[in-house]
């Protein structure tokens, strides 16, 4: 798990050419195993990582007591990893970003993306706007939302003005262009969902097939 910190553009040594990346840092107390999931003992394989470390006062007496007894400090957020093999994780044992990637891992990046509230059929759907002319009676509005006596209601599905954003969102095969180890950030091209401080969770991508950017 990691932290949005901004967009910036990065110059490619190589070529010189730029390149927008996003900037994700960790918070302190960093990436954590705070327990270990066996199919003896839960069914399934999987590792817990806590992220974030904060006060005690922060957290409630049940989180403390999971935390504690893998022995790791108060971390704000949990999640779980599942892996194929969990051989090498203990709980308390710290994860170094710097092991865990290389520069040109391909990653997908999931996070809650912006919120943008109640908002229209063009923003939303990007739906084509009618004739601005002073005869149109019809500009931005959603027009017909389906025919009337049959089958006389409105299809579940059908795309329509609402809340648009603040959902989790996944972005896939994202290239990381370079990590700086002093600044402990790592630089990924392209954009992550969210806003700065936005908690993102990066993972190997999944490669299916040859469907591989090429750069």
């Amino acid at each position: 798990m990691a932290t949005k910190v901004g967009m910036m553009t990065y110059f490619d040594p190589a070529t010189g050419k730029p390149v927008p990346v996003t900037i994700v840092g960790f918070r302190e107390g960093g990436n954590v195993v705070t327990q270990v999931k066996t199919a003896a003992t839960d069914g399934y394989d999987a590792v817990q990582v806590g992220y974030h470390g904060v006060r005690e006062e922060k957290l409630t007496r049940p989180e403390l007591g999971h935390l504690g007894k893998a022995g790791a400090p108060p971390l704000r957020h949990l999640q779980e990893f599942r892996l194929q093999s969990i051989d090498g994780y203990d709980p308390g044992q710290p994860l170094d970003f710097a092991e865990m990637f290389k520069e040109g891992d391909l990653v997908d990046i999931s996070g809650k993306s912006i919120g943008k509230g109640f908002q229209g059929g063009i923003k939303r759907h990007n739906f084509k706007r009618g004739l601005m002319t002073h005869g149109s009676k019809s500009h931005r509005a959603l027009g017909s939302i389906g025919a009337g006596t049959t089958p006389g209601r409105v299809y579940k599905g059908k795309k329509m003005p609402g809340r648009m954003g603040g959902t989790k969102t996944k972005i896939r095969k994202l290239k990381i262009v370079k990590i700086d180890n002093d600044l402990k950030v790592l630089m990924i091209k392209g954009a992550v969902p969210g806003k700065p401080g936005n908690l993102l969770r990066i993972a190997p991508a999944k490669i299916v097939g040859k469907n591989i950017p090429k750069n």
